[in-house]
């Protein structure tokens, strides 16, 4: 499975779009699902988490600010530094 495909992809339909950030947030793998329609083993999860908010947190410059740290708290849960 090409992480950096799937990366790219969610950042091109998540950027500007506050719900679906929320849905990812709250439920990753759920919202990888349903946008892209693939299942991401579980491993994968963290690369795909840190390389999507790496990409927003670049598109934005504020995103995390605007959307009241989510990141930050994704990244914490996952346990990315």
């Amino acid at each position: 499975m090409d992480i950096q495909k799937i990366i790219s992809d969610l950042v091109a339909k998540l950027t500007g779009n506050k719900d679906l950030i929320a849905k990812f947030t709250s439920d990753p793998a759920g919202a990888i699902k349903s946008l892209l329609g693939i299942d991401v083993d579980k491993t994968q999860i963290a690369d795909i988490v840190k390389g999507v908010t790496s990409q927003l947190g670049d598109l934005s410059g504020n995103i995390a600010k605007e959307g009241a740290g989510f990141l930050g708290k994704l990244k914490n849960f996952f346990g990315i530094k």
